[in-house]
């Protein structure tokens, strides 16, 4: 895929500005996160955490990453500005930060070993890149549009944030067991799945970037390869749907698709499902 704007404004580059985890052990806490999308860290115990000299990042390979990320945010820009106008409102446009390490965000602090997030007491995306690494070469989702997916996904949940949804979740908390609330949280993540297709649609029709053969399944590939129940049986455990946080491979394959084919608002409701 190639883009062809100039890049989104609103990206935050703070690599180099993170928490450096020490030893092998590291490594590994890190890739226990990202398969149970929790944060492991805290088992580090007294393993010394070294800060890492705040820099800029000074090669090509770090520039391009910094661009692609830029781009996918300018392309999410333009199509989530469009669909709120047509509906009479305004688009506010979410930041987004790069980071390595562990990063400060207004929901607290978190390493890189929970994934890519969204803070909705910020209105901020942290990206850690080392994610996309792990998940081309841990998971099998290779592929630029893979990674765009997952930046897409999260912008969905700044969507929801702003549409109030998020906040509507968070309240019925008290009134939900663990269980059902665990259950509404899962259909927050398959809502946000639904609008990274309906991103990709509108990218589609907009013309926004050169796509090339086989990109939306490369997005389709990436859905899979992080469902919850793939996730279980690749870590050797049990498949416990109570314990998912993000939703089957086929739920989140199916509301990618679904948004990318409709391209309408209307039409993911994932809470009615």
């Amino acid at each position: 895929m190639q883009w062809f704007g100039k890049g989104s404004n609103n990206v935050d580059d703070r690599r180099g500005g993170g928490l450096a985890i020490g030893g092998g052990l590291g490594v590994v806490i890190i890739i226990l996160g990202l398969i149970f999308g929790q944060d492991f860290t805290s088992f580090l115990g007294d393993i010394p955490i070294q800060n890492s000299t705040v820099q800029e990042p000074n090669n090509g390979t770090e520039d391009k990453d910094k661009q692609f990320v830029s781009g996918i945010l300018e392309s999410t820009e333009i199509v989530w500005s469009d669909l709120f106008a047509s509906q009479g409102i305004t688009y506010q446009q979410p930041k987004l930060t790069l980071f390595t390490g562990q990063v400060q965000s207004a929901c607290g602090g978190a390493s890189a070993a929970v994934g890519p997030f969204y803070c909705p007491a910020d209105y901020r995306i942290y990206i850690d890149l080392s994610f996309f690494e792990e998940l081309s070469s841990r998971f099998g989702a290779q592929g630029d549009f893979a990674q765009a997916y997952v930046i897409a996904h999260e912008v969905g949940h700044h969507v929801q944030n702003l549409l109030g949804t998020t906040d509507k979740i968070a309240q019925a908390r008290s009134r939900l067991s663990e269980v059902d609330y665990n259950k509404h949280s899962v259909k927050l993540e398959l809502q946000a799945d639904f609008f990274a297709g309906i991103w990709a649609h509108h990218v589609q029709k907009l013309k926004l970037f050169k796509l090339d053969p086989g990109d939306f399944e490369e997005a389709l590939n990436a859905a899979n390869a992080i469902g919850d129940d793939k996730l279980q049986q690749n870590a050797g455990r049990e498949v416990m749907p109570d314990n998912f946080t993000h939703g089957t491979s086929e739920q989140r394959m199916f509301w990618f698709k679904k948004g990318l084919e409709t391209g309408q608002l209307t039409e993911g409701n994932t809470f009615e499902n």
